[in-house]
Parts: structure tokens; C-alpha cells; sequence
């Protein structure tokens, strides 16, 4: 089953991309109204989920133009519960409007939902993967694999890893991947470091042709694949 989210709060994004993607689903994922209908084109998912209030092109609109060529299911997410944004959002052509925050559990039930009543058959298996360079990621048992063999990894390195993997290239700053590994209540920033060395040890990413966990002081990390 393949799902397109679009939202342009990146925590938000990573997080509710990691949920599903525990729960089976192949994810794709876009941070603007543009980026959204591209991947749309793109991807063919057979859901959306979609944010109102984005840049360059905001919810109502990439609503607007993907009914004029497609029935994909298509639900709201955002924060605005007033009644003229939920009536416009259904009067567009979205199946269902989930006001946040919102749990995993509500936002999975209303999916199956528009599902069942759109009488979609899934374009894909469900998977609860993520594949980059080498490795496997496997959501469902915290597992890592690289060219078949399991590398253990303990719960809160993997949720490193999968937020480095996640955004392979790109930097992620310090004060976002203790949020994400330790939840939003608070985490071990001064252990980020020693978690890391940790990571990078078990995946044997010791240099460029295995990959590497590269620090950007006084910023953050990134992860370059193999």
C-alpha cells in the first residue's frame, strides 16, 4: 500500500512517515504543495495525506487539482478546525479532515476507512522496510540487514539511524535527533555522540566505501550510504 504525505513540518513528516511505515505501508513524502504534486504524478500513491498550510502551493490546491484527474482517496491533516476550512476541504473532493494532533492509532483507523469505502485494492504488499545503499531497515523488529547478515542494533540506536537514513545526504541537526530518539519529553543530548560512535561501529561505517556517519560541528550529522 503506498501512501504520499505532504507536510512542510519535518519532524511531523519523519515521525508520521516512520509510524506508517511500522504499520506496513510504503511511504513517499513531500514537504510542499509542489513537491506533493510532482510525487503524486511520480509515485501513484493509493493515499494522501495531506497538510492545508504549505508553501508554494497549500492543501486546497493540490486538493483541487489531483480531483480533476484522479479518485484517490485524499485526507486533510492540519491544525485549522474551523468549519468553512473543513466544508471547502470535503466540497474539494477530500474523503476525511483529521484535525491535529492526532494519533497514530485515529490516523491509521480513518485510512482503513476511506479505504473500505473507496474500495481500493493496494497497488503494493505492505512492507515496513527502508532500503539505503547497503542496508535494510526492518520497522517492525528494530532490525538492520547488509548484504543479508543482521546487524543488532539496541531500540534508540536504530531510531538514529532510521532518522539519519531517512534524510540520507542531508544534515540533521543535534537538537532534532535527540527529539527524535528520546521523544518529545526530553533526551541525553550529551550521549548523542557516544550512541553514534556506537552506530557507526556495528555498521562498520569506517569510511567511504562502507558509508559513513559524517559530524558537522556545532551542528549535527549526516549519513552518506555506500
Amino acid at each position: 500500500m503506498k501512501v504520499l504525505i505532504a507536510d512542510d513540518d519535518p519532524d511531523l513528516l519523519d515521525l508520521m512517515s516512520y509510524a506508517l511505515r511500522r504499520e506496513g505501508y510504503t511511504v513517499f513524502a513531500a514537504n510542499n504543495g509542489q513537491q506533493a504534486l510532482h510525487r503524486f504524478e511520480s509515485e501513484h500513491p493509493d493515499l494522501l495525506l495531506l497538510d492545508v498550510t504549505m508553501p508554494q502551493v497549500d492543501g486546497f490546491e493540490v486538493c483541487r487539482r489531483i480531483r480533476r484527474e484522479a479518485e484517490t482517496p485524499i485526507i486533510m491533516l492540519t491544525a485549522r478546525d474551523e468549519e468553512a476550512d473543513i466544508v471547502r476541504a470535503l466540497q474539494l473532493g477530500a474523503d476525511d479532515y483529521v484535525v491535529k494532533p492526532f494519533s497514530t492509532k485515529q490516523l491509521t483507523a480513518r485510512m482503513k476507512a476511506v479505504l473500505r469505502r473507496s474500495h481500493r485494492e493496494p497497488s503494493s504488499e505492505p512492507t515496513s522496510r527502508l532500503d539505503v545503499g547497503d542496508f535494510v531497515l526492518d520497522l517492525q523488529a528494530y532490525q538492520v540487514t547488509r548484504a543479508g547478515q543482521v546487524i543488532q542494533l539496541t531500540p534508540l540506536e536504530f531510531r538514529i539511524l532510521y532518522i539519519l537514513a531517512l534524510n540520507a545526504g542531508r544534515i540533521i541537526p543535534h537538537s532534532r535527533l535527540v527529539e527524535y530518539a528520546w521523544g518529545y519529553e526530553g533526551g541525553e543530548a550529551s550521549l548523542l555522540k557516544t550512541h553514534i560512535c556506537h552506530v557507526r561501529t556495528k555498521l562498520g561505517l569506517s569510511g567511504r566505501r562502507q558509508g559513513s556517519i559524517k559530524a558537522v560541528s556545532g551542528v549535527g550529522y549526516s549519513f552518506a550510504p555506500a
